[in-house]
């Protein structure tokens, strides 16, 4: 059977890994475009190429941090507020570029709230009250 640190570094992981993907695979690398023509939708043309790739960046940096465990319930209180933020100024600004229109902000919902889980409830130690 997997222990709750287990299950937790697993998830952790994949957290980690989304950023990267996102960040370093679909902006900085540009391999999925739609993530520029967003940036362009919501702040422009002339600085989207720049932004994204500022942006994708900042991503491979919050992987790389969330995978230090240093500061881990700010990293997670962080990507929390990051992931809806940028969920709440796309539904508003560019549903028409999300993979799943305007359903992306549900998406956005369930990754918070397995973050959330993760880092305050399978990484509590056991027999911890609230």
């Amino acid at each position: 059977m997997i222990n709750r640190a287990s299950v937790y570094k697993i998830i952790n992981f994949a957290i980690a890994a989304v950023w990267l993907i996102n960040g370093l695979f679909c902006k900085v690398l540009n391999l999925v475009p739609r993530h520029r023509l967003i940036v362009a939708e919501i702040l422009g043309e002339a600085h989207a190429t720049l932004l994204t790739t500022l942006i994708g960046v900042s991503e491979v940096l919050m992987s790389v941090w969330i995978l230090s465990a240093i500061k881990p319930k700010y990293a997670a209180l962080a990507t929390i507020t990051l992931v809806l933020l940028m969920n709440i100024l796309e539904f508003i600004l560019a549903p028409g570029l999300l993979l799943f229109g305007r359903l992306n902000a549900l998406v956005a919902v369930a990754f918070a709230f397995l973050v959330y889980y993760n880092k305050f409830h399978i990484n509590k130690p056991a027999g911890a009250v609230h």
